[in-house]
């Protein structure tokens, strides 16, 4: 999508200015759906270097998530009149047939301009 949709934007918007994690959303990229919370950046960092740190392999890739972070505050606030770019989805799921991989959930940024459609909720399989 080359025009981003400015709900969309306006969304992600407040869920960065309102340091909120708990706006369920399920988009459509090319190739994939994938369904989540919205997070702000900042915690969406914090949180994706914790899991590098705690990888003896990939503990050397954690202070580049970390690195926006060293002030104590994360991700640099967007700048007044800015918009964000991209969504970060915390226990995010890309639904695959009747899976969501992976099962318990992942950390996911998304370009705004790559969502081709969206929908408020986090979609979920039930075998009943």
């Amino acid at each position: 999508m080359s025009n981003p949709d400015g709900l969309l934007v306006d969304i992600a918007a407040t869920v960065e200015s309102e340091h909120s994690n708990q706006m369920p959303l399920t988009v459509v990229v090319p190739g994939a759906v994938i369904t989540g919370r919205l997070a702000p950046e900042s915690l969406w960092r914090q949180r994706v270097a914790e899991v590098l740190e705690a990888s003896d392999h990939l503990k050397p890739f954690a202070s580049l998530f970390a690195a926006a972070a060293a002030d104590g505050t994360g991700a640099p606030p967007l700048a007044a009149g800015a918009r964000p770019t991209h969504l970060h989805l915390h226990v995010a799921r890309i639904l695959q047939g009747s899976y969501g991989l992976p099962h318990t959930g992942g950390m996911y940024r998304i370009a705004i301009d790559s969502v081709s459609s969206w929908t408020v909720g986090d979609l979920s399989y039930s075998d009943q």
